[in-house]
Formats: structure tokens, C-alpha cells, sequence
């Protein structure tokens, strides 16, 4: 199997405006490519799992990286070492505020385990680290992604990690 991805972010705006007789007119256009080939090297991937999860009312969504009991699209048990990319998608339609990673046990990517990162209905959080040192998962003390969704209402999230084997 091989896994070839593209992450990326595209954002354009544009900003009009008149001044006296003149119209003024402002564009903006951002695009962000991280391609990663299939490996475990630099700007490579080779592992994917990807979810949608409804995460009950005042509930925690864990991703144990390490735990076992992930598997790709094809079922193929995964257990990742490096972490390249990180996507998570909180639905439009949700009415809570999600809170992510923050456990003692969290992959570190937001600079500290205790670290936390509120996501509003319709947000997105997306971390990408394709060098070759990619962010390290280790068992038992930075292999869990935790998704905490606050009292009110379930929410519905989408999760998709692109990590090494090696």
C-alpha cells in the first residue's frame, strides 16, 4: 500500500471600498501545500486514520495513538510513531464548544500536555509537521488526541491524522 496526501489551505479575500470618485479594491490570496509522499522520512506519510464521531453532551472523545484499535480505511491495524498532520473538524450544525487535546498524555503539539484549544462550531484545527522529525508519539505519555465536548448538546466531529510507522 501506498499513501500519497496533500494538505492544504487556500484563503482569498477581497476588500472593496470607495474613496471620492475612486473605487478601491484590496485582494488577498493565501495557499498553503504540505504534499507528502508515501514513507517515513521527511515530507513523507504512510500511516492515515480518519473518523467522524459524535461526541455525547459533557463527553470526551480519546484517540489512544498508541492503545491499539486504530486501523486505516482498509482495516489494516495502525500504530503510529510520528505524528505529520493533524485535521479536526467541529460540524457546522454544533451548539457546543469543544475543547482539544489538554490531557496529561496528549500529543504535543500545542507546546505543553496541559495546553488546551477551544474549537467553535464550524471550526477547524489543522497542525502539520512533515519534516522528518514530525511531532514523537509515545506510549503512555503523549499518544492521545482528546476531544472534550462542554454540557448542552452532542456534537459531531471529524478527525483524520497522517502519521510514519517508523
Amino acid at each position: 500500500m501506498a499513501l500519497v496526501s496533500r494538505v492544504g489551505i487556500n484563503i482569498s479575500a477581497q476588500l472593496t471600498g470607495a474613496a471620492g470618485l475612486v473605487a478601491d479594491l484590496g485582494a488577498l490570496s493565501e495557499i498553503f501545500n504540505t504534499d507528502l509522499l508515501s514513507g517515513v522520512a521527511a515530507n513523507q506519510a504512510d500511516v492515515l486514520y480518519s473518523t467522524q464521531a459524535t461526541i455525547l453532551t459533557a463527553a470526551t472523545l480519546s484517540i489512544d495513538l498508541k492503545g491499539g484499535g486504530l486501523f486505516d480505511p482498509f482495516g489494516v491495524a495502525i500504530n503510529p510513531v510520528k505524528l505529520k498532520a493533524l485535521y479536526i473538524k467541529s460540524a457546522v450544525g454544533n451548539t457546543t464548544i469543544l475543547t482539544l487535546l489538554g490531557t496529561a498524555n496528549a500529543v504535543p503539539i500545542l507546546g505543553t500536555v496541559a495546553t488546551t484549544m477551544a474549537l467553535l462550531p464550524g471550526g477547524v484545527f489543522l497542525y502539520t509537521a512533515p519534516p522528518l522529525a514530525g511531532v514523537a508519539i509515545t506510549a503512555g505519555t503523549g499518544d492521545i488526541i482528546q476531544i472534550v465536548n462542554a454540557a448542552g448538546a452532542s456534537a459531531v466531529v471529524n478527525v483524520i491524522i497522517l502519521g510514519t510507522s517508523a
